[in-house]
């Protein structure tokens, strides 16, 4: 009877255990604070900017004119004009884009949602038939009359940010013009949102466990598009809950501080899941980012606002021929031969700027020399080919417009763009020459 009531008691007790297993959460490991730290950050750097935004002024569905180089944001285009809104629409009411006649230079205006994912271009590669005139951003799935012979564009989500770009080529105050002449306007009254209240933080100095006090409100705000990360989404939110208990909050931090912040600057060095060739770095994904969340908090921590690969594709050289990092104290060279010239590679336009490793913004310099592309005063070699320098004072041999100031004692990255991309940079064949330090 005795062994009976013990092995009775036995099997009730393994069954508890097991059903208390069952019952109980998960914990919580390292390496998920981690995943979705890097996650949720990608939201919070797009949160970030909108208020910085609407603390300058931003009014909804009201167009910001930029002066050239006007733009405080990492990895800036310093070839463009830009002008910038944030969009609403809903059930009742779209916004019209008004788009003037351009001929001979690039531009696009450029839709993307808070996850920094390219929603929408209007440009002459996406309607070579009407580039100009009226476009309508409507909501998707809605009813709503627009104005006769206008073109529609139906959005998946109520509220976007706008970057429309215009190439200041050769003529300056005629790109301007055309500039102001991209105008927006509502077609009705739309709701309008809360900006969300998430951590403001300096690049340099990135949130610890607060930036999951503020997950419900991020993940809230604006939906992510993307099929395959609600598992990341789940985890986010259950961190959220967790950081609530001061001791788990205190791990957390811990975590985010020594394991999140290596596996970012680890991934950092190939833009996520990119590929290196030459010391340049190509993203594997840039715009539209599908499951690699990765990649996407990157983007948006390094060059926040970044179009899909068919408007522009950037490459990132940080390293010179030997694998050391660049610095101003060293003299580079970056020859192209005759028959690899950056110009066959764009549509448009190429260039290549120098930013800091930290705020990623342009060098000062005495010049104000911020970047060289095709509108530089290039001088080509005997043989045809194209050397740029790199240099805190220009080199003996160096033809000045071929010539980029990079101010001694600091650590720097290049970015090489190429607008509209062809040939080998389209298809990732392509990769810009080695970086040699003389």
């Amino acid at each position: 009877m005795t062994r009976f009531v013990c092995a009775a008691f036995t099997l009730l007790f393994a069954t508890a255990v097991v059903a208390s297993a069952q019952t109980q959460p998960a914990r919580i490991t390292d390496q998920d604070i981690s995943d979705a730290y890097i996650y949720l950050l990608g939201r919070l750097m797009v949160t970030r900017q909108q208020q910085l935004d609407f603390q300058e002024g931003f009014k909804w569905n009201e167009l910001v004119h930029r002066k050239p180089g006007g733009v405080d944001w990492p990895n800036p285009n310093l070839d463009v004009a830009y002008s910038e809104a944030w969009v609403a629409v809903d059930e009742s009411s779209c916004t019209v884009v008004s788009v003037p006649k351009v001929e001979g230079r690039y531009y696009t205006v450029h839709f993307l949602n808070g996850w920094g994912e390219t929603l929408a271009n209007i440009n002459a590669r996406i309607f070579p038939n009407r580039p100009s005139g009226e476009f309508v951003m409507c909501l998707r799935g809605t009813n709503v009359a627009v104005p006769a012979g206008a073109t529609r564009i139906d959005l998946p989500v109520k509220y976007s940010r706008v970057l429309a770009r215009i190439e200041l080529g050769v003529n300056w105050d005629e790109a301007i013009a055309l500039q102001h002449q991209f105008k927006f306007r509502a077609t009705g009254t739309p709701k309008l949102p809360d900006i969300p209240k998430t951590p403001m933080f300096e690049l340099e100095a990135m949130p610890g466990a607060e930036a999951f006090e503020a997950a419900d409100i991020a993940l809230d705000s604006e939906p992510d598009l993307n099929v395959g990360l609600e598992a990341m989404q789940e985890k986010t939110r259950a961190i959220a809950k967790a950081v609530k208990d001061p001791a788990e909050r205190a791990r957390v931090d811990q975590v985010v501080r020594t394991r999140a912040f290596a596996d970012l600057g680890k991934a950092g060095a190939r833009i996520g899941h990119g590929t290196i060739l030459n010391g340049w770095v190509r993203p594997g994904v840039v715009g539209e980012y599908g499951i690699d969340y990765v990649t996407r908090t990157l983007v948006d921590y390094r060059g926040i606002w970044a179009n899909i690969k068919p408007e522009v594709l950037y490459y990132r050289g940080s390293v010179d021929q030997t694998g050391a990092e660049l610095t101003g104290d060293n003299v580079y060279t970056l020859t192209f031969p005759k028959d690899q010239l950056p110009a066959q590679y764009a549509t448009h336009f190429w260039s290549v700027i120098a930013v800091d490793g930290v705020y990623f913004r342009v060098l000062p310099n005495p010049l104000n020399r911020f970047l060289l592309n095709n509108q530089s005063k290039l001088q080509y070699g005997p043989d045809g080919s194209l050397t740029l320098y790199f240099a805190d004072q220009k080199p003996a041999d160096a033809p000045d417009g071929n010539w980029l100031p990079t101010p001694k004692g600091s650590k720097y990255r290049l970015t090489f763009r190429f607008y509209r991309p062809t040939e080998g940079v389209a298809n990732g064949t392509y990769y810009p020459p080695p970086l040699i330090k003389r």
